[in-house]
């Protein structure tokens, strides 16, 4: 039994020092269960096509490609923020938009508990010219990171307004995150 215990504390500490691993990086971090303690449902993710796929993973990053609001019944959130869709609208339209992300992540690591750090978003609006409420509308987004990952899925992040977006989606969002291995 002494042996073991010391076998392991042995293997902890090689893989601390060279950089492998830490006893921290070696435990789950809940974040799947935290996920059903908040109610928040993800889907099979988007769909890749032709011309290009929802997530990227090279090396410990993952790349995730512009995402829109998808509503729950289907179809996706449409409108101008500030014209066509209220303020809230616009923040639920950004959350809708991080769970699409989400989904799509899961849908390629097979568990959340693999994030590690979300590193960037970034995160466009569908607005009239003198709009400025970009970086609220995007909180929508980031009170979802930061409800589930903690202070690990507070970004560095962009919010930006756009004349237009793909099939008049209310926003995109484009997100980088690291992983756990």
């Amino acid at each position: 039994m002494k042996a073991t215990a010391l076998l392991l504390t042995f293997v902890l500490s090689v893989l601390f020092l060279f950089g492998c691993a830490t006893v921290r990086e070696l435990e789950s971090p809940g974040y799947e269960a935290k996920l059903k303690e908040l109610g928040i449902e993800l889907t099979t993710g988007a769909k890749p096509n032709n011309h290009f796929v929802p997530v990227v993973v090279t090396g410990n990053l993952a790349f995730l490609s512009g995402h829109g609001p998808r509503k729950p019944e289907g179809g996706a959130v449409q409108g101008k923020v500030g014209k066509d869709l209220t303020f809230e609208e616009g923040y639920e339209a950004a959350r809708l938009t991080m769970i699409a992300l989400l989904s799509s992540l899961k849908n390629e690591i097979g568990s959340l508990d693999r994030v590690k750090r979300v590193v960037k978003v970034h995160g466009m609006v569908n607005c009239p010219t003198d709009f400025t409420q970009q970086p609220a509308i995007m909180n929508g987004a980031t009170a979802v990171l930061t409800s589930i990952f903690g202070d690990m899925g507070k970004p560095a992040r962009a919010a930006v307004g756009m004349g237009s977006l793909p099939n008049d989606i209310a926003v995109e969002i484009e997100m980088i995150v690291e992983l756990r291995p």
